[in-house]
């Protein structure tokens, strides 16, 4: 696999990850009789920092993949 499908590949990796840190915390709050930004806030608070932080983590590797796909490109022309 090149440098562009794998920039691809951890692009969407990120793209997971940001999704699923608003699912989580929409499934903690399902639990909630009734359902407002403040609930909605401490169940994202719950669900923790370490998928936004892996998806910023990944969706950085995937630009820096992406960039050396394209730079390589660049060169060969």
């Amino acid at each position: 696999m090149n440098f562009k499908g794998v920039g691809t590949v951890f692009c969407v990796i990120a793209a997971i990850l940001a999704g699923v840190r608003y699912i989580a915390a929409a499934l903690f709050a399902s639990g909630s009789a009734t359902i407002s930004s403040e609930v909605f806030a401490v169940a994202l608070a719950s669900v923790g920092t370490t998928p936004l932080i892996a998806a910023i983590a990944a969706l950085a590797i995937g630009v820096c993949f992406l960039a050396l796909g394209f730079a390589k490109d660049g060169k060969k022309a």
